[in-house]
């Protein structure tokens, strides 16, 4: 019997109980922002939202909706926790990555509340194991404050377009420098590496190019140390969202396809390096 339809003694006790028939459907999207071991989870009725961040000038969020679990109670307003991300992915995949063929693992995670453990019950082939993680003092994530109504430029690509970009680009360069205009050359990416400086262009009408609204032009720099780890969720996406606002912040919006057809995803969000001076371009 799968775990999401097995009864659990007292379930009421827990303020969010999520259950998967695959817990792979969790465990990809989580990979795809574990570049640091801390993550902060949010759940509301909704879904459940788990951030990652670095140094106050990166922060990942993925967003897991609640149609995606077999199973999904919450019963306060919100449920916010702070787990050891590390932990949880080598939970989650306890039973290893690769499943035969036809074979899934099973998960119900449950969580009492401030102070216990997140408890993740984890069923395959008829084997279940039970594991206890403990939960630290939620902090406040940063706010980005990016909002919608200050998006300057925004661009959607399919992905393999990107991907094909991070594997031509130059990595020993610091900064990839992207340009955003209405006008030629539209959308380029740039870098400075031991190579020399290199340029890849997309046009506007290109077949990569899903929707292109460019207002102004905008030229950034962002650390590529602060990009890398985007790339993970990059590999799994079908597209990708790039959006800039008033200020130069870029958004990076992966859609991302799970094992059973169903959309998720995760959003990059990184300040910009350094300001750009007309002698520089």
């Amino acid at each position: 019997m799968p775990l999401s339809t097995q009864p659990e003694a007292g379930d009421d006790q827990y303020v969010l109980v999520a259950s998967l028939d695959n817990v792979r459907n969790l465990s990809n999207i989580l990979k795809a922002i574990h570049f640091k071991d801390h993550a902060t989870c949010f759940a509301t009725t909704n879904g459940i939202k788990v951030t990652v961040e670095n140094a106050k000038c990166l922060q990942a969020n993925a967003f897991i909706q609640a149609g995606i679990f077999q199973e999904f109670i919450v019963q306060e307003e919100s449920v916010m926790l702070r787990v050891n991300l590390g932990v949880l992915l080598d939970c989650l995949t306890i039973f290893g990555t690769n499943s035969l063929p036809g074979t899934s693992t099973a998960l119900r995670m449950c969580y009492r509340g401030y102070g216990y453990p997140l408890t993740l019950f984890l069923e395959e082939g008829g084997v279940v194991t039970v594991c206890k993680i403990n939960t630290q003092e939620p902090e406040e994530t940063l706010d980005f404050d990016f909002c919608s109504t200050n998006v300057v430029n925004k661009i959607i690509l399919q992905s393999e377009g990107l991907r094909e970009a991070f594997a031509e680009l130059d990595m020993t360069s610091e900064v990839l420098q992207i340009t955003m205009s209405p006008d030629k050359p539209y959308f380029r990416l740039s870098t400075f590496g031991n190579a020399g400086s290199s340029h890849l262009d997309y046009p506007k009408d290109s077949d990569l190019m899903e929707a292109f609204h460019c207002n102004q032009t905008q030229t950034n720099r962002y650390k590529i140390s602060l990009l890398k780890p985007s790339t993970k969720a990059l590999a799994l996406s079908c597209k990708v969202s790039i959006r800039t606002d008033n200020r130069g912040f870029l958004s990076l919006q992966y859609m991302i396809r799970n094992e059973d057809g169903q959309i998720c995803f995760v959003e990059y969000y990184c300040c910009p390096d350094e300001d750009i001076t007309e002698s520089e371009l």
